[in-house]
């Protein structure tokens, strides 16, 4: 690792400070910055995310994605994380700290917007980002690109049912363009950018997409980090001015990231799932699709109500709390690997 990426954590803390208090100093700026946006998508994030993911997706082999059903097990733990646990395990928490826990420090009018904004950030499952986080972790790039995939598809059906059934209503309004414009900006584009310019550069050699990889690395990581700053500069002021309520609303959100994390990695271990595929499947079992949770929080009750906020502050911890979940799973790579059934593969692969 560079001296760069050793200290990442240090400089995601001081992109955080350096957001808020941009944030605070500069509210116009970063409100014009805000406004670039279609149906709640921000272009200039939309920019920044591009150049995390398609160094990553340069990597991936579009021959060897039939491989993936190697992996038949890893993909069965995160969609049952995701579809079976997340949302449910959200809602729980939600009425035990929001609704019971800390009620007398927040607005009684607001306690049920806020749960439903906890909801609605638990029931998307994460879609760019992931890419991010399975590259930082070497996660399998295959299995990480067709599991993201997968559950835009599902999204696409049971997004809606999913909500209305925890939130018990009748009907919800799914912000479509949201959706679809989210998924093709970070899915679709990057990967057909990424294709083309991997075909271009194997067809000199190589060694020219190695060369190529080693260039665009530290500009996926800066990426991430401006990322970081414009995030906490857009809430800058939601920030100083309502920090008990974010701190409170953070701690459902917390303990749902690692519980997730911790249930999707330990029952990868359990199943027998390779390191490599079980550390992705950990990140995305944990982490969300901020920004249809934040489209559909704004359609439904409004940009200045409870769940709006809710799902903002998902935004807020997303980035430094699924770095530390790539932390803990590539520091516990011995622990997993010495599992039963995961040493037992590694024995058959290797005398295979």
């Amino acid at each position: 690792m560079s001296p760069f990426e050793r200290y990442l954590s240090l400089w995601v803390a001081l992109c955080i400070v350096a957001g808020v208090m941009l944030g605070h100093l500069l509210p116009g700026l970063f409100a014009t910055i805000a406004a670039a946006e279609i149906a709640q998508v921000n272009l200039p994030v939309a920019g920044l995310v591009w150049l995390m993911i398609i160094p990553m997706l340069l990597k991936i082999d579009f021959g060897a994605l039939g491989r993936v059903r190697e992996h038949w097990r890893g993909v069965g733990v995160t969609l049952f994380i995701n579809w079976a646990v997340k949302p449910f395990s959200m809602a729980l928490l939600g009425s035990l700290f929001i609704g019971h826990l800390f009620a007398p420090w927040l607005s009684s009018a607001q306690i049920p917007s806020y749960l439903a904004g906890l909801i609605l950030l638990a029931a998307a499952p994460c879609t760019a980002m992931v890419f991010v986080w399975s590259n930082l972790c070497e996660g399998e790039p295959h299995y990480t690109l067709s599991q993201v995939a997968l559950n835009d598809v599902i999204m696409v059906f049971a997004f809606a049912p999913l909500v209305g059934l925890l939130l018990g209503v009748a009907s919800i309004v799914v912000p479509w363009a949201t959706l679809l414009i989210s998924v093709v900006l970070y899915i679709v584009v990057p990967v057909i950018v990424a294709q083309l310019w991997r075909r271009a550069l194997l067809a000199t050699g190589p060694a020219a997409l190695q060369r190529t990889q080693q260039v665009l690395q530290p500009v996926s990581l800066v990426a991430l980090l401006t990322t970081l700053v414009l995030l906490f500069g857009f809430q800058g002021e939601q920030i100083i001015a309502q920090p008990l309520v974010i701190v409170l609303l953070a701690v459902p959100i917390l303990i749902q990231v690692y519980l997730n994390a911790g249930l999707a990695y330990w029952l990868s271990r359990r199943f027998g799932v390779a390191w490599c595929v079980a550390a992705p499947v950990a990140l995305i079992g944990a982490s969300n699709f901020f920004e249809l949770a934040v489209a559909a929080a704004i359609s439904l009750f409004g940009l200045n109500s409870g769940a709006a906020l809710a799902t903002v502050v998902g935004v807020l911890v997303e980035v430094p709390v699924m770095l530390s979940v790539v932390y803990l799973v590539k520091a516990s790579r011995g622990w997993y690997e010495a599992g039963p059934a995961v040493s037992a593969d590694i024995r058959k692969e290797a005398q295979a």
